[in-house]
């Protein structure tokens, strides 16, 4: 199915975009790519074990979002609101939560 992420402010503005079975497959593939994800609208996303090592989620909506087992490892979580977010088991070494 078509899968769209995009910008928590601007939801004409697509930050990525493709055919993929579901949000976490599409979120994984940009972060492989090295597409910025800042500012992505993922508000209940469902990313339990995604792989997101090195990912910009900076400014990104994951309010409520799924993150159990999820690997953030080094990712960019600088402004990302993280609230009622579900973390348990998920790998945030090296994450950075603030500039650089």
């Amino acid at each position: 199915m078509k899968i769209e992420i995009k910008n928590r402010w601007d939801s004409t503005e697509v930050l990525f975009a493709g055919e993929y079975k579901d949000v976490r497959s599409a979120l994984e593939a940009a972060a492989k790519s090295g597409a910025s994800l800042s500012k992505a609208n993922l508000t209940g996303a469902h990313l339990s074990r995604a792989h997101l090592s090195r990912a910009d989620l900076s400014g990104a909506s994951l309010y409520e979002a799924n993150l159990t087992g999820a690997h953030l490892s080094r990712a960019h979580l600088y402004g990302a609101s993280l609230y009622g977010a579900n973390l348990t088991g998920a790998s945030l070494t090296g994450a950075l939560g603030r500039p650089e």
